[in-house]
């Protein structure tokens, strides 16, 4: 990513963006990934349920997002809209058609447009009063890394890693996703190596910091915000051990024994049982959606649809038409 440089996507960069990825593509009326892309094989999986917390987390570690979470989204109020949203988004992206996914690229640009605002006080490098905007190259560079490193730590936490190629593989491909968020290919590192050497230079920089006002939001978002039910021990124990020491003293989390223990019971559990379960289970419902719509069944199932309600809230993700 580029450090330093600031440059706002207008709708025109975007419709850009979209039209070079178009011509681009092999075939422009299907997917934007095929089935045996390791975006799929990486974003099908319900494990990316164990590092949402953490990209989460390291999001609002960033000034610029945790205000405009603040001042702008109903996330504190209602975690589990955010949730479906970020999840209806990012599928829509990954296993929609093209359209599909250029439509759900619009539609988040446009909602971005509104979220600016200043900063009402120091945090990190940046200080008060400091303007921001969520269309901003640098807050979109950041965002889009969180999701791909955590979704990468999260299906190697209870399934076998990627080798060498398939890590580069896997970024490659997510460099097509970076674009319907707005961000150009000279932003992004040319590598997966380069990659990682960015997020871990990002995680120790002054890029991020807490103040006390976002310490309050992470302490409320860890423990379910407005949920009637907070998420067990166990996940806030995991969504804690998956960040890095120096994030886990500034939002001051606990982290002790008893948290490492059940972090470790619940890792150890998951391996075991996590690569057993059915395609049902195991796999998100749009991807199970897709599936069927893939082998000539126009109708996802009942089991299907229900899955797609808990990931993104509604019983499907690829019509608009709620068939009942």
């Amino acid at each position: 990513m580029v450090e330093g440089d600031s440059h706002l996507v207008s709708s025109r960069d975007l419709e850009t963006l979209l039209a070079d990825l178009k011509v681009s593509l092999p075939n422009p009326s299907a997917s934007l990934f095929p089935p045996d892309s390791v975006t799929w094989r990486i974003n099908r999986e319900s494990a990316l349920f164990l590092a949402a917390g953490r990209a989460a987390l390291l999001q609002l570690a960033h000034p610029w997002v945790a205000t405009a979470i603040a001042e702008h989204s109903r996330t504190l109020n209602d975690p589990i809209g955010r949730f479906h949203q970020t999840f209806r988004v990012m599928f829509t992206m990954v296993f929609g058609s093209v359209e599909q996914a250029f439509a759900a690229s619009r539609h988040l640009h446009r909602r971005h447009q509104s979220i600016r605002g200043t900063l009402p006080q120091t945090t990190a490098r940046f200080p008060q009063g400091t303007p921001y905007e969520a269309n901003e190259i640098s807050a979109l560079c950041w965002v889009y890394a969180t999701l791909i490193d955590s979704a990468l730590l999260a299906y190697e936490l209870v399934l076998p890693p990627l080798g060498d190629a398939e890590r580069e593989q896997y970024y490659a491909e997510s460099c097509l996703t970076a674009a319907l968020f707005g961000i150009p290919r000279e932003y992004l590192p040319p590598d997966w190596r380069s990659f990682t050497l960015y997020m871990n230079s990002a995680l120790q920089s002054d890029m991020l910091g807490v103040s006390a006002a976002t310490r309050e939001m992470a302490h409320r978002l860890k423990h379910g915000a407005g949920l009637k039910v907070r998420p067990p021990f166990w996940y806030r124990a995991l969504t804690t051990e998956l960040l890095l020491p120096r994030l886990r003293q500034e939002f001051q989390f606990d982290y002790g024994e008893r948290e490492r223990n059940s972090a470790a019971r619940a890792l150890r559990l998951l391996r075991q049982i996590y690569p057993r379960l059915p395609a049902s289970l195991r796999f998100v419902g749009p991807y199970n959606e897709v599936q069927s719509r893939l082998h000539g069944c126009p109708r996802p199932s009942w089991t299907i649809r229900q899955s797609n309600k808990l990931w993104i809230g509604q019983p499907l993700l690829l019509s608009s038409t709620d068939q009942g």
